[in-house]
């Protein structure tokens, strides 16, 4: 799932976007933010760039597929296009982090907020298939910068009190208040084709929804210049010299211990056909809809503004769920549900049934993504979460290549529901792999629970 790579260690180093911590301690956020004034000045500015990137990866979603398409391309392509970015996220994703490293965060997302708005530019200004491809592979490239430098810039800058209630907020921007982008993505083209008095379906429409989602990164990313160096990364520079043997000698000790291999691939095999199902219908779902019912920019964003906000309220009440029943019971009765859901969505004879599929889907693929990362973090010892969550980053931009490619083939060659009967599919496939994995210890660990 694309937020289980964003599950943070029990430490004070994190990984992007943490939907555990949030929900696990909703008072600890309320209290914070009833007090954000006292939060620095850093945080806001890096919060005005989050706001910035929700809303720019909802109006590109919204409109860089249905750009393809007015251009003449088949879903064969599109897939490939979406996929595209995701491979340059994984590419990216190590280098980018070892940068970071060196040179400092602040740099490396600087130059993401200058290079992702010119990529994204890019894919709206051409229109020749390689192109398209090669920008879109530059801009997730570049775009992973964020997701490695944002959140330990934002515990940089904060104590471990507000740290909690910091990236919960920074959560509700990038997903919450960012799902508005697919409102504003949808009225772009439509005002625009209204101006100029032809279809907002058109080329030139979408090329500004495309735009758009370009002109938020490179606005909102102004602020980030101007980001001070805090106390914690002046004192990191002066002792990095003096702790670079003794970090030496500790990653030698790790390499002797043994590393739990058939773990990792027990918990990261469901999670890449998880994804890959979960990426067939997300990464083509406005395009089907386009295609299927034929909509224009404005009710599709619409549609998918309701869906975004409505999904990430309902994600909040994934602790109620935990106490109730276990995570691994909510996870993979979740996903047995989800697969009718896809069916539905795929075969619906009319918009309003596509739509209540659509939601409901939704509804479930939030809940469940807190939980799934709560549940992957404790079967592993603190040493190996980093490593674990690094993975998890890789099985989502391995999963989001595959899928979106083979939806696209699918929809071109065989019919348009063929791409969600193969992330049904997926959804079967993948709860059945954990509970072969884990069903058998989840029972005894019951069992023992029962009788104390």
């Amino acid at each position: 799932m694309p937020s289980v790579p964003n599950v943070p260690k029990t430490t004070s180093s994190t990984q992007p976007d943490s939907p555990i911590q949030p929900l696990a301690t909703q008072s600890v956020s309320a209290r914070l933010f009833v007090s954000l004034k006292i939060l620095p000045r850093n945080v806001y500015l890096l919060y005005i760039f989050t706001l910035g990137k929700g809303f720019q990866l909802t109006i590109a979603m919204l409109n860089i597929s249905y750009y393809a398409h007015s251009l003449g391309y088949r879903p064969d392509f599109i897939g490939v296009l979406n996929a595209a970015s995701a491979v340059g996220a994984l590419i990216g994703a190590v280098p980018t982090g070892l940068l970071a490293d060196r040179i400092g965060h602040k740099p490396v997302l600087l130059v993401s907020a200058v290079l992702t708005p010119l990529f994204l530019a890019a894919i709206g200004l051409v229109t020749s298939a390689p192109l398209l491809l090669l920008f879109s592979f530059l801009q997730g490239v570049g775009a992973t910068a964020y997701w490695v430098t944002n959140i330990p810039l934002l515990i940089e800058n904060t104590t471990e009190r507000q740290r909690v209630g910091v990236l919960a907020f920074n959560s509700f921007l990038l997903l919450g208040v960012g799902a508005l982008g697919n409102l504003l993505g949808g009225a772009i083209p439509e005002f625009v084709g209204a101006m100029l008095h032809v279809s907002a379906a058109g080329t030139v429409p979408l090329r500004w929804g495309v735009l758009t989602a370009a002109l938020f990164t490179a606005v909102f990313g102004i602020p980030l210049w101007f980001l001070q160096e805090t106390k914690r990364q002046k004192i990191q520079k002066v002792q990095s010299s003096k702790t670079t043997q003794k970090q030496g000698l500790q990653a030698l000790k790790r390499t002797k211990e043994r590393f739990p291999v058939f773990l990792f691939v027990k918990l990261l095999l469901p999670d890449l056909v998880f994804t890959m199902g979960e990426g067939a219908v997300v990464g083509l779902m406005q395009l089907y809809f386009v295609l299927r019912f034929h909509l224009l920019p404005g009710p599709l964003g619409i549609i998918f503004t309701i869906s975004g906000l409505a999904g990430g309220l309902f994600s909040l009440t994934a602790p109620l769920f935990v106490q109730r029943w276990s995570k691994l019971r909510i996870v993979t009765i979740v996903q047995y549900l989800s697969a009718p859901l896809m069916l539905l969505i795929g075969f619906a004879p009319t918009l309003p049934l596509a739509i209540v599929g659509e939601y409901s889907r939704s509804f479930m693929r939030t809940l469940i993504e807190p939980v799934y990362a709560a549940f992957a973090m404790e079967n592993v010892s603190d040493e190996y979460r980093g490593r674990l969550s690094g993975f998890y980053s890789t099985t989502w931009s391995v999963g989001f290549s595959i899928g979106p490619s083979v939806a696209g083939w699918l929809q071109t060659n065989v019919s348009l529901s063929a791409s969600f009967v193969f992330g049904a599919f997926c959804l079967v496939l993948a709860p059945s792999l954990l509970l072969a994995f884990f069903g058998k210890k989840h029972m005894r660990l019951n069992e023992v629970e029962k009788s104390k």
